[in-house]
Order: C-alpha cells, then structure tokens, then sequence
C-alpha cells in the first residue's frame, strides 16, 4: 500500500493523472467538456494529457518501473 504523502505516493498520484487524462482525451465528449480549459486548475488536466500523448512511450515505461518497484522491491 502507497501512503498519499510519500514521494512514492506522489509519483504514482503524477502518473495515473498523466494516464487517465491521456486516455480520455481520445473520447470526444469527454475532450470538449474535460480538457475545454487551458488555464488555471482544470488546465492541469490539460497539460497532463497532452503530457500522455507525446510522451505516451515514456509514461508507459514509468508505469511499469513504478509498479515493478511498488511489487517487488518495496
């Protein structure tokens, strides 16, 4: 189990944000209602999902880093 207030908890909080927000940026209807704001905190939302499909090779690799890392070796 991932405490919410350790670094740990943060990286993994980052990265299924990034991989939520990538995912529903390919539903249209979600895309005009959910990413419609650039600015200011639903922008955060946004910007993470552009992060998730630019960087949608890197964000994987994380994914499964942070995972085997959380499995394993914690």
């Amino acid at each position: 189990m991932v405490n919410a207030y350790s670094f740990d908890g943060l990286i993994v909080f980052v990265l299924l944000t990034i991989c939520t927000c990538g995912y529903m940026r390919r539903v249209p209807k979600l895309r005009e209602w959910f990413f419609s704001e650039k600015k200011g905190f639903a922008g955060i939302f946004y910007k993470a999902s552009i992060i998730g499909t630019r960087l949608s090779l890197v964000v994987a690799i994380s994914c499964a880093t942070m995972a085997f890392w959380l499995a394993f070796l914690r």
